[in-house]
């Protein structure tokens, strides 16, 4: 089984991506959290976990680590620290530990901040961060969804490099989507968009690969 670091393992994304990684039988979720109190919940779950703040030294988080999932955010309190140089942060170090794959949760309008109205700094942040990430040379998967709803999950979306359309997804849907993102036979340096959709999550990523290869 390969050990994914999941950046952002307390977020209400991150949990669901921890408890998917569990239930999978290729993936051993390694839940990366800043503070000390938030260990045993996921320890009680017989879930492993790293204490490590993305503002700091993150060499230790990635010891043993075969992959990375970030769905970190600051929740928009201080975007550039942790959406942006806290994800470099973990690309850096994460590339000196010749990690297999860095799959980013990116959002919807990252690749243009100025169109987003009251978003902008967030949007900014992201998209330095992604572009920061095609150019590590690390592999990755980058994932924008639209805006996230607490909907349960349909296993189904809409995935396109570029939608060119507003539209919301479970936080669900788009933790299958990152943890699908993580197989080997996933597309590959790729950036996408997702929404809620009529097509199994498995089928969207597969005609993705088949149409990159």
């Amino acid at each position: 089984m390969e050990n994914i670091l999941v950046a952002g393992a307390n977020g209400t994304t991150g949990k669901k991506i921890v408890n998917l990684l569990k239930s999978s039988q290729y993936f051993n979720p390694i839940a990366m959290v800043r503070k000390q109190e938030q260990i045993e919940q996921f320890k009680s779950q017989g879930v492993d976990t790293v204490l490590a703040d993305l503002t700091e030294d993150l060499t230790h988080a990635i010891e043993g680590v075969d992959k990375v999932v970030f769905a970190a955010g600051s929740g928009g309190k201080n975007v550039v620290e942790v959406d942006q140089e806290g994800a470099k942060r973990l690309m850096a170090v994460s590339k000196m530990a010749n990690v297999k794959k860095f799959v980013m949760l990116s959002s919807m309008g990252a690749d243009t901040p100025e169109e987003v109205e009251g978003m902008e700094d967030y949007m900014k942040a992201k998209q330095n961060a992604d572009q920061h990430l095609k150019a590590s040379k690390l592999n990755y998967t980058i994932v924008r969804p639209g805006t996230l709803n607490n909907s349960e999950g349909k296993g189904k979306i809409e995935l396109k490099e570029k939608l060119n359309k507003q539209g919301e997804i479970s936080r669900a849907d788009v933790a299958q989507t990152l943890v699908r993102a993580l197989h080997d036979d996933a597309p590959c340096n790729i950036t996408f968009e997702i929404l809620e959709g009529d097509t199994l999550i498995g089928e969207a990523m597969n005609e993705m690969t088949m149409s990159v290869s």
